[in-house]
């Protein structure tokens, strides 16, 4: 038996199988390990166990007992899942079989950003497969995010199972022939115009979706936990300035992507389908336009313009020319002077999310937090407190 911990996930593994002669040395082996955890979650990869008995089973119920949490499970061969489904135990554990596993080596790269690249694995299907150091349970929950939109009648792919790709984990995803909304603006840029129109009209469908509670997260309790990790950073007092302008945004059960540039959209027989999905909240339409505004008018033309132009599909220019067409086409304004203007109001809100920014953990972030505390955050959020405040009311 050994065990490992990494990115806050203590993990003992269990090969060979567990069973009446062996249970309590498994036991005894099992607790003196968990108590090296420490702070992390803890979880058991069961991918080489090719059998549990009853006795193997009553040893991670005194686990979970022991450690007082959920135990996760992972890896669970189709056989030995049966045990634990069978037995009930998968309403106690929580159990993952284990995951197929698909070569993406010879598949065609129909899309790319900043948690993973999509492949397509044939005319029926794509696979998103993610950065090799985001989780199970981020992947899952992008999995179940996708569930809860398309159920309630937000345009977005079906969402099949969670696969296995080398050392990363994917999604497999229903998808006729398609391809992302920013290629289909580079490659056919004399419908510009019409893309951009039904780039809005997502958006407003979105906007315009009310979900139950607890389908997605607040986008208020996203910000709360990022301005809660400033304290390298910031002094109680600014934190606390942060939590108030938080409470300040108000409540809403309607539904912000908070990525919702071309390159996050995909395009199948003249529909606009949502496929990236891990930021999904409820929250003020705001909140999404602060994240188009970020990634179509003010970051192509910044340090971040090479990144924005592989994360969108397509040039900095032609990003800003659709980035355009969506606010004039989504708020009605035309006049360039007054678009101006509504852009300088969404770059105080962008002042104020990218103060938040350090509190992600990013190595980039991290990096970067002395200049964004500096600049942004002490030059910009603290004097125009009390316009944040409105503008997130009011816009």
């Amino acid at each position: 038996m050994r065990a490992a911990t990494d990115n806050g996930t203590f993990t003992i593994y269990l090969d060979g199988r567990i069973d009446s002669t062996n249970a309590p040395d498994v036991e005894k082996e099992i607790l003196e390990l968990a108590q090296q955890r420490g702070e992390n979650s803890l979880v058991l990869d069961i991918e080489n166990l090719a059998y549990i008995s009853s006795a193997g089973l009553r040893v991670l119920m005194k686990l979970r007992k022991t450690q007082q949490e959920t135990l996760t499970v992972l890896g669970a061969s189709p056989e030995v899942y049966d045990i634990f489904e069978t037995t009930g135990f998968t309403e106690l554990l929580d159990v993952h079989k284990r995951l197929r596993e698909l070569d993406v080596t010879d598949c065609p790269v129909i899309g790319q950003g900043g948690n993973g690249t999509i492949y397509r694995l044939d005319e029926d299907t794509i696979v998103k497969v993610y950065k090799p150091w985001i989780g199970l349970a981020q992947v899952d929950r992008e999995r179940e995010y996708a569930r809860t939109a398309f159920v309630n009648g937000i345009p977005s792919v079906i969402a099949y199972d969670t696969v296995k790709c080398g050392d990363s984990l994917g999604v497999v995803f229903e998808m006729l022939k398609s391809d992302t909304l920013g290629h289909a603006m580079r490659d056919e840029p004399d419908r510009l115009e019409e893309y951009a129109e039904k780039h809005v009209a997502l958006a407003k469908t979105l906007h315009s979706t009310h979900v139950p509670t607890g389908s997605f997260e607040r986008i208020q309790d996203v910000y709360h936990r990022l301005a809660g990790n400033l304290d390298k950073w910031c002094s109680k007092e600014e934190i606390s300035l942060l939590h108030s302008i938080i409470d300040d945004i108000p409540e809403t059960d309607t539904v912000t992507h908070n990525d919702l540039h071309p390159g996050n959209i995909m395009i199948q027989d003249g529909e606009l389908l949502l496929i990236d999905m891990p930021e999904v909240t409820v929250g003020p339409p705001v909140c999404d336009l602060i994240a188009i505004y970020r990634d179509m008018v003010s970051g192509p033309s910044g340090k971040e313009k090479g990144h924005i132009e592989q994360s969108v599909g397509m040039p900095a220019e032609q990003i800003i020319k659709a980035g355009n067409l969506f606010f004039a086409g989504y708020t009605g304004i035309t006049d360039p002077d007054a678009l101006k203007a509504y852009y300088e109001k969404l770059g105080l809100l962008y002042a104020f999310n990218v103060s938040l920014v350090p509190g992600s953990g990013s190595e980039k972030a991290m990096q970067l937090a002395p200049v964004i505390m500096e600049n942004l955050f002490k030059r910009v959020v603290i004097p125009n407190e009390q316009a944040i405040r409105a503008l997130f009311k009011t816009m």
